[in-house]
């Protein structure tokens, strides 16, 4: 989906762009300049439907920008999937936009680049300060004890939507609670052409986001507390056997989902194929693909017993959002104008709205728009039970290489190969290998 990255780092592994950084892309300790005042470049990335719908929800606030400031915006939105190659890449050329939204979960890897801006007390005074925010928000904007490397523009958190027709021709009375009901239902769904979930086995962050929850609540975090990758523990490794025997073993995922890395599992939960899908705030594409919103309900996201909250009961990653501004950039003062204007309450209220997302801005979030059953479940979420990915320089390569894992176990499972504890530890251990040595 639009917030879900598929991150694949292709030839330019952030190792590389690491040890590159003082080559390029703005590192040298300045703020930029203001050589070119009249206009800003602006990397979007993909929120919406498609990209069509995305120019279409941000061309009038950017020309409503013009308006207020005589600055042009070059709008380009760029697909996830190139998003993070786009990025590193213009780290080491010193080739890329002014502005540009990242992953919140990229925010510690691009910091540790140097390439972007650092949001020190000065320069969050510069658009309004930092205790505007939300503090679960702010949690996923870089390292804990360094400047953010980037602002929160959009917040969100994983729920499990679910098909309310579907549901009723089931029997199934309420959307489930815990992992053994969503097996449950989904085996009671699992029939005549249909499934019970959906998934996107082939989108490597989507697959993290799914494994890290379920790493926490098997007691797991995939890093040590002093950052070094642990990703062969055996709470590690029984989550990943947890997500992906959902396909291998309960046969509540259709093998086809394997190859999934486009949405498409939105798309099936649309036209009644699947009734259930993990997703981050999806309210907004079930809408472009033409449902009513009396046709899905929205639950918090399953935990293995009792109710969600912290530790063990958490049930989602702190997902969101973040606008960034390279330090190389030509309009520095454009660029932070341009910032200030987007995280306004104004300007939140109209995007987040337009998204199906949380403003990060707290006066922002208070606003009626808000206040809808299925906001108020990622709200609460966000509150009480979501943690943030390891906020650790190669939390972008953790994606990368643990997300392929996953992929692969989920390409095994749909070719009927076996899925065990062993398999899976094995993957895991090669994934850990491909890691930085510290």
């Amino acid at each position: 989906m639009r917030r879900t990255r598929a991150a694949a780092v292709g030839a330019v592994t952030l190792s590389l762009v690491l040890a590159a950084a003082a080559c390029g892309g703005g590192t040298t300790g300045t703020e930029g300049s203001n050589e070119r005042p009249k206009t800003l470049t602006y990397w979007a990335s993909n929120q919406g439907a498609n990209l069509e719908v995305d120019k279409k929800v941000l061309q009038p606030e950017l020309d409503k920008f013009e308006k207020q400031t005589g600055i042009k915006v070059k709008l380009e939105v760029v697909p996830w999937s190139d998003l993070l190659n786009r990025i590193l890449t213009a780290t080491t050329s010193g080739q890329g936009p002014d502005v540009l939204n990242i992953g919140n979960t990229w925010s510690a890897s691009l910091q540790s680049s140097g390439a972007l801006l650092p949001w020190d007390e000065k320069n969050f005074e510069a658009i309004g300060g930092k205790d505007r925010f939300v503090e679960s928000a702010l949690g996923s904007t870089g390292v804990q004890g360094q400047d953010p490397a980037a602002v929160p523009l959009y917040s969100m958190a994983y729920a499990l939507y679910y098909n309310k027709k579907m549901f009723a021709e089931a029997g199934i009375a309420k959307p489930p609670a815990t992992w053994e009901e969503l097996v449950q239902a989904g085996k009671k769904l699992s029939k005549d052409g249909k499934w019970g979930l959906g998934a996107e086995g082939s989108n490597l962050s989507n697959n993290i986001h799914q494994v890290f929850v379920l790493g926490k609540q098997h007691g797991a975090d995939f890093f040590t507390p002093d950052g070094k990758p642990d990703f062969t523990s055996d709470g590690a490794v029984a989550a990943v056997k947890q997500y992906v025997d959902l396909m291998a073993k309960d046969k509540i995922v259709a093998p086809g989902n394997a190859e999934y890395a486009q949405n498409q599992s939105l798309g099936d939960f649309a036209k009644d194929k699947t009734a259930m899908v993990l997703w981050q705030t999806a309210s907004a594409t079930f809408k472009t693909y033409g449902m009513d919103e009396d046709e899905w309900g929205v639950a918090p996201a399953p935990v293995r017993s009792g109710k969600p909250g912290q530790g063990t009961a958490t049930n989602s990653m702190v997902a969101g959002i973040n606008m960034a501004v390279f330090k190389n950039t030509k309009n520095i003062d454009g660029a932070k104008k341009f910032v200030k204007f987007m995280t306004s309450d104004e300007e939140q209220i109209i995007l987040n709205k337009a998204y199906g997302s949380i403003p990060p801005v707290k006066s922002a979030q208070q606003d009626p728009a808000f206040d809808s059953p299925a906001l108020a479940v990622l709200r609460d979420t966000l509150t009480t039970s979501a943690a943030a990915l390891p906020q650790v320089p190669e939390e972008s390569q953790f994606e990368t290489v643990v997300g392929t894992a996953v992929k692969e176990l989920f390409a095994d499972a749909a070719a009927g190969r076996p899925v065990t504890t062993e398999s899976v530890r094995a993957k895991l251990d090669k994934a850990q290998q491909q890691m930085p040595k510290k």
